[in-house]
């Protein structure tokens, strides 16, 4: 997410494999889609307003993205939604605008809420060291703080970046990882880096915020969020993901997207130049056409606090838009949580579980989000009265040329149309 491109999705970052792989957490093609169903044709405002939008997006699912979602509520009453999916995946699912989607590194503005509100009833310090609340748990935990966690900057690397873990990413090996455990295998960052000298996103920081809030409060992250978030803004299709069955997970009537991931041969192609994948690495799951791989069945519980929860882009507009409109938080917390260090690679700026994205026609604020098989950009207006949010069913998928163009392309037509600017110029349905 160019500089002000709108999503670390759409790079291969750091030059490494499994940095590479990191950004599935907080990036020859299918065949062109035939007329779609009903379920793929939801748009709820004018047909001849959202028109542009849904060409795009159907370009955007024929061109790699293979399924999208858009929902734009630009304030008035009247939200746009759009789902448009690539012909072949509608055999294993009709795509509905409402449909459940894995919302991944969005999670971290949760797990930053919860902690915020805890620093305004003066249970928590953003100065406090990890080690106070954690102890012999991190690392150089004596130096690092809760607002160093929060922002990106303490020094932690990724345990992503592990040869330990990168099956469970892949979905090879079927493993229940703890946050301590995930921590415990986390190394220091690549090159070097002093707690607090700079930003450099690591999900071992949203472990340890996990931790630390389920210690302050005594009560589970899956009660706090019930009670403090979803619960509140009757936000009924989201939920802490802790299996990945989707069919036994609280339910209702909704759907769960399926989402999808390039075979070993193709990931080593997207790859190629960056890293030497090895022969044959890559996604579980069942073989799908145009060298797919249904990635929908790996379990993404130990995304945790980091990037573990399951919402709909309604669902998720509802709490940014209560978020940034001042509703979860006082004046102070909102204050300190739009504070941001430097971080081009986001698209501008990142606060305290929040970013700030420069795009082509403004200011946005929201979090971007990835898992095998999901991604998501979900954004707000500086006031929250306006937000986007765009779900695409592959994450890898859309880092091949063609597919990370046609993506871009609708993502800034989505922001656009939400901040009530006329599309970029340079948009070919514009």
């Amino acid at each position: 997410m160019s500089a002000h491109t709108l999503s670390l999705r759409h790079r291969i970052r750091r030059g490494a494999l499994i940095t590479a792989l990191a950004t599935c957490m907080g990036a020859a093609l299918v065949s062109c889609s035939d007329g779609a169903g009903p379920a793929a044709e939801q748009s709820v405002a004018s047909p001849a307003a959202d028109a542009p939008l849904a060409r795009l997006a159907q370009q955007a699912a024929d061109t790699g993205s293979l399924g999208v979602i858009v929902r734009v509520d630009s304030g008035d009453g009247k939200p746009v939604e759009i789902a448009r999916q690539a012909a072949w995946t509608k055999d294993d699912h009709r795509l509905a605008a409402d449909d459940r989607f894995r919302v991944g590194s969005n999670t971290k503005t949760v797990t930053a809420t919860l902690v915020l509100q805890q620093v305004a009833e003066n249970k928590i310090s953003l100065d406090d060291t990890v080690e106070e609340w954690l102890p012999g748990l991190v690392e150089s935990g004596e130096d690092i703080t809760v607002r160093m966690l929060l922002n990106h900057t303490s020094g932690l690397g990724d345990f992503l970046l592990t040869p330990e873990f990168l099956p469970s990413l892949t979905g090879q090996e079927k493993r229940t990882w703890t946050p301590q455990e995930l921590l415990a295998i986390t190394p220091g960052q690549d090159p070097p880096a002093e707690p607090g000298e700079k930003y450099s996103y690591s999900n071992a920081n949203y472990e340890a915020l996990g931790l630390i809030l389920e210690k302050a409060t005594g009560s589970s992250l899956t009660e706090l969020i019930k009670e403090k978030i979803t619960g509140p803004l009757g936000m009924k299709d989201s939920y802490l993901a802790t299996n990945g069955d989707w069919d036994t997970a609280e339910t209702t009537e909704k759907q769960h997207v399926t989402g999808y991931e390039p075979d070993a041969e193709r990931l080593r192609a997207i790859l190629s130049g960056t890293v030497d994948l090895p022969e044959g690495v890559g996604f579980a799951g069942p073989e799908r056409s145009g060298d797919n791989i249904d990635t929908s069945a790996i379990d993404p519980s130990w995304s945790w606090a980091a990037g573990g929860m399951v919402s709909t882009a309604r669902d998720w507009q509802t709490f940014l838009t209560a978020l940034n409109s001042g509703e979860l938080l006082p004046m102070a917390q909102m204050k300190q949580m739009r504070t941001t260090v430097n971080a081009p690679e986001e698209g501008g700026g990142y606060g305290l579980g929040l970013m700030k994205v420069d795009t082509a026609c403004g200011t946005v604020w929201g979090h971007t989000g990835g898992l095998p098989g999901y991604s998501s950009e979900i954004y707000t207006d500086a006031s929250g009265r306006r937000s986007v949010a765009v779900l695409t069913s592959t994450n890898f998928g859309i880092k091949e040329e063609k597919a990370a163009t046609a993506n871009k392309a609708l993502v800034e037509a989505a922001s656009c149309q939400m901040l009530g600017e006329p599309q970029p110029s340079d948009n070919p349905a514009g």
